[in-house]
């Protein structure tokens, strides 16, 4: 089982976006993809249709006092299922403090969804956290949205340098650009040729578009109810980016 996690420091860059719209992509290919909502808001959970809550807290799953598989829940989505959020989660820092090594614990305790997924995508809370350090040191890759601007390159050099001095984000971490609008000079300039610390970012890029907000309407990725939108094309190309490089399985 591939681990991908969506992560960044700044909220509203589209990370849920892209964390649902690429477990899709997976799961339309015929990979059978499970999509762990770790935001205690939900949002993963809820464009995907499920309603959020666990039947056990974060720090009973963590205790491996119960089975996270048990946890799982179906989508409407062929071969693709849902670890929905719940409030809990909130508490999961606290939690990885304790005992032995955070990052151990959770290789622990998603090991067993192997048995029926071939990729475990995290959405992933926007901070700097034990969670997140965790999460990097368990995932295969971390995939990061930025947008073009320059706060949110000295956001994304800021975490790669962070990671890198713990030297378990190395080769993991993969930017991508997120929100284009090429409209703006400076978006155009961008996605047309990275500036310096985005040079090795996919070379696929989501356009900043209407349509993704529906997604909280329709309940649903955009490829299932806007095939043809240009963001819906856009998401599996950056799928198809991410499968190349990294050896994700790409049947999407």
């Amino acid at each position: 089982m591939k681990v991908l996690a969506v992560y960044s420091l700044k909220g509203g860059v589209g990370k849920t976006a892209a964390a649902v719209n690429l477990a899709w992509q997976a799961a339309r290919g015929g990979l059978p993809t499970l999509l762990w909502d770790l935001d205690a808001q939900g949002a993963a959970t809820w464009c995907l249709g499920v309603e959020p809550g666990l039947d056990q807290p974060a720090r009973k799953l963590l205790g491996r006092k119960s089975p996270l598989g048990r946890e799982i829940r179906p989508t409407r989505f062929p071969a693709l299922e849902l670890l929905p959020a719940d409030a809990s989660l909130r508490h999961l820092d606290r939690e990885l403090d304790k005992g032995s090594d955070g990052a151990e614990r959770l290789r622990r305790m998603v090991q067993p969804l192997s048995e029926t997924a071939g990729l475990l995508v995290l959405d992933c809370p926007p901070s700097f956290s034990r969670l997140a350090e965790a999460v990097v040191r368990l995932a295969d890759t971390v995939l990061v949205p930025v947008i073009p601007t320059p706060l949110a390159r000295n956001a994304w050099l800021q975490m790669r340098g962070h990671f890198d001095r713990g030297r378990y984000g190395r080769g993991k971490l993969l930017p991508f650009l997120s929100m284009v609008d090429r409209r703006r000079g400076l978006h155009r300039a961008w996605s047309d040729h990275p500036p310096e610390g985005l040079e090795d970012c996919l070379r696929a890029w989501i356009p900043y578009a209407s349509q993704v907000e529906q997604m909280s309407v329709q309940r649903a990725p955009l490829g299932h109810f806007a095939p043809r939108a240009a963001v819906s094309h856009a998401y599996a190309g950056l799928w198809r980016a991410l499968a190349r490089r990294t050896g994700i399985d790409g049947r999407a």
